[in-house]
Formats: structure tokens, sequence, C-alpha cells
């Protein structure tokens, strides 16, 4: 009996173990397929960028233009003095331009050289640098500063600058209650900030694949943010509206606040950097598995349209020949943890869209009205 009943025991408990230890072999291997579908994924993506970057990259010259003008520190007595030098800039990059026989960025550069045109800062070397602003900086205590993604240059800012103005009108026709009217003294004291002030990566290039653009552009930002927030103000609400790749750029900043102790210098976006509202839309990722590990006191928010293609790119990160390709967590997924608002049927290029859910859940957020923001 004892050994009959030893031997049952043996056995059943043996079957368990022996079906436990298949089932949890058989979720190992389901993951490792996974990730190697991932990684031939990102493999191919790169293999494919690898082949037609260099061909594009002929097609991407250098332009000559002068070196951005040399400015004092920004204060609210010297923002006209930072305009007209930089407009100044921009008429003589122009000229640079149409010397060199570059018609198309000339044209570019003549329309910054506008008057009514406000630049904290313009460079018209290369693919081109500016930061300008909407509305009126000097006594705003609301500031959206949107952040570009990929192919963003002074040849195709017209785009970024659109979306800048669109937010613009839309806060302007807000009312506190949430509703619309012709204009509000708190729109009034609202300014949107136009950021192209990094160097974007090419959609098709390799490193549209990796965080090396962010992490040279972090600690621009960061030092952006904190000169805007010695203008504006501790008091002043600053959100950062962060584009596609431009979402990278937005989280490799915040985490530079963990990341001190690996010789970086900088707060990330706290302390005289700190802002309040961090939003990722049409985000690949952002390098970081989730809000949390942004190590940021900001609300962290993510929308992504029902028509964006960026929702069939690989959400996840392999290690390709030392390098890390692909950014991880999806931010609208519940793993990630954001705020995730709606950004109705739009796609890639459509969150700031006049009229769209996206644009009125975008204006709310830099306003303050946050209760009011609808969730997906």
């Amino acid at each position: 009996m004892g050994v009959g009943e030893s031997g049952g025991t043996g056995e059943s408990g043996g079957a368990g173990e022996s079906g436990a230890g298949e089932e949890g072999r058989a979720r190992a291997r389901a993951r490792a397929r996974g990730a190697g579908r991932v990684r031939r994924v990102l493999l191919a993506l790169v293999v494919a960028v690898a082949v037609v970057a260099p061909l594009a990259a002929f097609a991407r010259p250098q332009i000559p233009a002068p070196a951005p003008a040399v400015l004092p520190p920004v204060t609210a007595a010297t923002l006209d003095e930072a305009y007209a030098a930089n407009r100044a800039n921009a008429a003589e990059a122009a000229r640079m331009a149409a010397a060199n026989g570059d018609r198309k960025r000339a044209a570019a550069d003549r329309s910054m050289a506008v008057s009514t045109r406000r630049f904290l800062s313009f460079d018209g070397r290369g693919t081109g640098q500016a930061v300008e602003v909407f509305g009126d900086l000097a006594h705003a205590d609301r500031v959206a500063v949107l952040v570009p993604g990929s192919d963003t240059t002074l040849d195709t800012y017209d785009r970024f600058r659109a979306g800048a103005t669109a937010l613009m009108d839309e806060v302007a026709t807000r009312s506190p209650e949430g509703g619309h009217r012709t204009r509000t003294a708190r729109a009034a004291h609202t300014a949107v900030v136009s950021w192209l002030g990094y160097e974007t990566p090419r959609t098709i290039s390799t490193t549209v694949l990796t965080t090396g653009r962010a992490e040279s552009a972090a600690p621009r930002l960061e030092s952006f943010v904190r000169e805007l927030r010695g203008l504006v103000g501790q008091d002043a609400r600053i959100s950062l509206l962060c584009h596609s790749y431009g979402s990278v750029v937005c989280a490799r900043t915040a985490e530079r606040a963990d990341r001190q102790g690996a010789g970086l210098q900088g707060t990330g976006l706290q302390g005289e950097a700190r802002v309040d509202d961090i939003v990722l839309i049409g985000s690949p990722g952002t390098g970081a598995d989730s809000a949390a590990a942004l190590h940021t006191s900001a609300r962290v928010w993510a929308g992504r349209g029902a028509g964006d293609w960026i929702a069939d790119v690989p959400h996840a990160g392999a290690d390709l020949f030392g390098t890390t390709v692909g950014f991880g967590t999806d931010p609208v997924s519940p793993a990630f943890g954001a705020r995730v608002f709606a950004a109705g049927d739009g796609g890639h290029s459509d969150y700031f869209r006049p009229g769209s859910v996206s644009l009125d859940n975008l204006a709310r957020i830099v306003l303050g009205d946050t209760s009011e923001v609808t969730r997906a």
C-alpha cells in the first residue's frame, strides 16, 4: 500500500511538474519566436535604409548660410532685439542661398525674414534649425513647445509651422469653461513655440531607428526649457508636445535627470527646466519601458490617431551590431502607463488638423483643462 501510494503520488506529482514545466517552456519558446520576429523586422528595416539612405544623401547638399546671430541670454526686455537679429540673419541666409542657386531654400529663408516673424534662434546652415514664437511670450503664463519628428528642416518648415499656428488658433477661441468664444484673457496669455532645435533624422535612414539624434538633441532641449522657464517664471505652465521621433527626443531629455551618474550634466525636465506636461503623439516609442522610467514630475500623455501608420511599427527594441534599434513599449499601451487621450481617426500628420479631436484635446492640455480631456 505504502509503495503503491508512494508510486501513485510520485507519478501524479511528476506529471504535474512535467506539465507545468512544458507549459513554461512553451511560453518561453513563444516569447523567443516573437522576439526573433521583431529582430528580423528591425534588421530588414536597417538593411533597407542602409541601401536607400546613401543614395538619398546626394539630394541633400550643404547649403551656405551665415553663422547664427550671437545674442545675450533672452529676457522679456531683449525679446524684440532677438527677433530682429534673427530676421536679419534669415535675410542674409536667403541672399547666400540665392547666390548658390538654391531657389527653394532662398524662398524659405526669405519668408522667415518678414517683419512679423519672431524667432528666438535661427540657423540657415545645412538642413537648418529655427525656434519660432507665436503669441506674446513676454507675458505668457502658458507655453506649449512643439518638438518635431523626422524630415523636418527649413525646407519643410511650413508644414511644422502650420501645426503651431493651428494650436494657437484653437487656444485663442477657447473659453475657460471649455467652450468657444471670440477670444479670452487666458488665451491672450498663452504662447506656442515651434522648436526645430536639432537635426531631425530622415524617415528613410538608419538614424530614425535609433536614439542617436535624440541623445544629441536632449541637452539642447533641456537648455531651451531652462531658458524659457527663466523667461516666463516658475509659476507658468509649460507643455511639451512631442510628435513622432520628437517623442524620443522629449523622453531622452526627461531621462537625463536619472543619468547624471553616467557623467551627464543636467537635470532633465526638472528643477529650473521643469515642465508640467509631456505629450507623446504618433510615437514609435520613447526608448523607455514606461512613463515612470522617464523620472519626471510632469503628467505624461499619449495619443494616436486610428489612421496613423505608426501603430504598425514594431514597438520593441533589439540589439543589432552593438546598437539598440527600436524604441520599446508602445506609449498608448496600458503597460506604458501614460494618460491616453482620444486622437480621432486621423493619420500620422493630422494631430494638429483644425477641427480634429486631437487638436481639441491638445488645446485642453496646454490650457490646463486636464479634467476636460477626452480619454481613449
